[in-house]
């Protein structure tokens, strides 16, 4: 019997580090190519023949004509946190709603959000660009705050099971001591829910931050209103991808360090709950 289990723990182990290997190594060839002297996309080898240089990162913020990578970066930057906070305020409020409160028509609303949730966002691009376009709002990045915050408080399902495990009696006790429901969303809820709001921060940020096709859509040609998804996307066009291929790795290692920073960051709160919310 125990051989049996060092045998199994064995072979776990040998099948997890071969799929180990196979999810990093795109990381791996991305970072080696991103060092490259070579700037040309042709080549077949990985290991740079020329050695390696950091000179493809220095020229993404030194040379930004035509193609201006800390513009992009700075215009996801700006469109991401604005979503991160509107999409997670009216998140959280529609979840506490939903979770809290009784009203008519509350199962038919859960109803047809669910119901929308099922269907692919990209399924609404074409509509939202018509629509922008009245507004004039195509081309710009308040554009694509509203595309990516309208909708966000659709997606509150998750959220809500969070605050259905939050124990009734807190809100009740506080309710008797005369606060509002207000009040108990904002300062007892909330503080008791920071796992649900890493979350939600994270995600809602991440979305914005590595989104494609809506920016494709609404941006059109206006380069200088591109995320860094578009841009870096950009780079790889027939005009641009024998000088900009290395650099576009680069690009594309940069993009990863602020979610990997922000999910260090956060990881604490994952691990905070509603211990010891109510006494026994």
């Amino acid at each position: 019997m125990k051989r049996k289990k060092t045998v199994i723990s064995i072979v776990s182990h040998v099948i997890l580090t071969i799929l180990s290997a196979i999810w990093v190594s795109p990381l791996v060839a991305l970072i080696i190519t991103s060092l490259r002297k070579e700037r040309t996309s042709d080549r077949t080898y990985l290991w740079p023949k020329d050695g390696f240089t950091l000179n493809n990162y220095r020229d993404l913020f030194i040379d930004t004509d035509p193609l201006n990578y800390p513009q992009w970066i700075a215009n996801t930057f700006i469109v991401a946190v604005f979503t991160c906070l509107i999409s997670t305020f009216m998140v959280l409020s529609v979840a506490y709603t939903m979770s809290r409160l009784r009203f008519k028509m509350r199962k038919s609303f859960m109803n047809v959000a669910l119901i929308l949730g099922m269907f692919p966002g990209f399924m609404s691009m074409i509509a939202i660009y018509l629509m922008f376009s009245i507004f004039e709002l195509n081309g710009t990045l308040t554009g694509l705050v509203v595309a990516y915050s309208a909708g966000a408080g659709a997606g509150f399902f998750v959220a809500k099971g969070f605050f259905d495990t939050i124990p009734k009696s807190i809100d009740e006790a506080a309710c008797i001591d005369g606060a509002s429901k207000w009040t108990v969303f904002t300062k007892i809820s909330l503080p008791l829910s920071k796992p649900i709001i890493v979350y939600q921060v994270f995600t809602s940020f991440m979305a914005a931050w590595t989104d494609f096709i809506l920016v494709a859509i609404l941006q059109g040609d206006n380069v200088g209103k591109y995320t860094v998804a578009k841009g870096l996307y950009t780079m790889l066009e027939r005009d641009y991808i024998n000088l900009y291929f290395t650099r576009f790795c680069a690009g594309s290692v940069l993009i990863s360090i602020p979610l990997i920073i922000l999910f260090i960051a956060m990881q604490k709160c994952y691990t905070e709950g509603v211990a010891g919310a109510v006494k026994g």
